[in-house]
């Protein structure tokens, strides 16, 4: 009887330190998306290019994700509008719009902006759910929001006031904006029957079919069918280093450490997402970019770091 609780330590030994390895990889497959896409998107038409990654990552998730979906078939029959919502929240706005995005932006400005997500949670969850915000949060609230216009405006209060914006960092904000609705409509409590790999499979499908009709249209111009080999390895780290082992690596961690210790692995993306695009991409880190950094990292610490959990004995 004594033995079956160090027995238990032992394996779980492990797992633990896989799923912190895995947590530590996450936020470079997250950031990927940004640097594989800037240099996808030359040459692909974004809802071609987001068509391609989501129908290539449900494709590749549909073997392991079938099960949970089939189960959950009269679910997700019943709220196939909600469903239709987050794919386009998701999918749509999220996806297509970052790539939009990056031709007209940097993938710097892009990620730093993206990080603002968590802060907008909370005050979607305001607005839909009723949800009480803090002094605290609310603090982070206006320090990331700051940051957001620093980012924007580059360091220059006078582009603010001539209301001259560059129209990627705008189309970032948005994005942020839709991923932050997505992320409170999916916690709807009729959704909760669906486990997370058969919702995450069932989004990328809907998704990639909302991108069809607009892919149709974008062939119009352009090919729609990419031929070079080096599209075709960009669509393939889209699909699958970018979606598809980002979702497994945090999903995992959430699984081993719970969704508090996972999500404060979240905090390393800006500066990871920095790194990958100054060092593949051959971007520039600015002042205007360290002050938009400081300014946004410190507002989502501030306002949604679990320091109680964290401290608590």
């Amino acid at each position: 009887m004594h033995s079956s609780p160090p027995c238990c330590e032992i394996e779980a030994v492990p797992s633990k330190l896989l799923a912190y390895g895995l947590l530590l990889l996450s936020p470079f497959f997250f950031s990927s998306n940004l640097i594989i896409g800037s240099i996808a998107v030359k040459s692909i038409e974004p809802f071609t290019l987001t068509l391609f990654r989501w129908g290539l990552a449900f494709a590749m998730i549909l073997p392991f994700a079938w099960s949970a979906i089939w189960s959950s078939r009269q679910v997700l029959l019943e709220q196939w509008k909600l469903v239709g919502l987050n794919a386009f929240l998701s999918i749509g706005i999220c996806g297509a719009g970052v790539y939009f995005a990056l031709k007209y932006t940097s993938a710097t400005n892009g990620t730093l902006i993206y990080t603002s997500s968590p802060v907008l949670i909370l005050i979607m969850e305001r607005i839909f759910r009723g949800r009480p915000i803090s002094a605290r949060e609310v603090l982070g609230i206006i320090l990331a929001i700051l940051g957001i216009v620093y980012i924007v405006v580059q360091g220059n209060l006078e582009q603010l006031l001539a209301l001259e914006f560059n129209s990627g960092d705008l189309l970032f904000v948005m994005a942020a904006t839709g991923w932050a609705i997505y992320s409170v409509l999916s916690k709807k409590r009729v959704l909760q029957p669906v486990s997370t790999i058969g919702m995450f499979a069932i989004v990328a499908l809907v998704g990639a079919l909302m991108m069809v009709p607009f892919s149709i249209m974008e062939a119009q111009n352009a090919a729609f069918w990419p031929t070079e080999p080096e599209q075709w390895y960009s669509l393939l780290g889209l699909g699958f280093v970018s979606s598809v082992l980002a979702f497994i690596c945090y999903q995992y961690g959430i699984k081993v450490l719970g969704p508090a210790t996972a999500g404060i692995f979240m905090y390393l993306l800006p500066p990871v997402g920095v790194l990958l695009a100054v060092t593949f991409l051959g971007e520039a880190f600015l002042d205007f970019h360290l002050v938009g950094l400081i300014l946004v990292m410190s507002g989502v610490i501030t306002a949604t770091l679990p320091f109680e959990r964290l401290f608590k004995r």
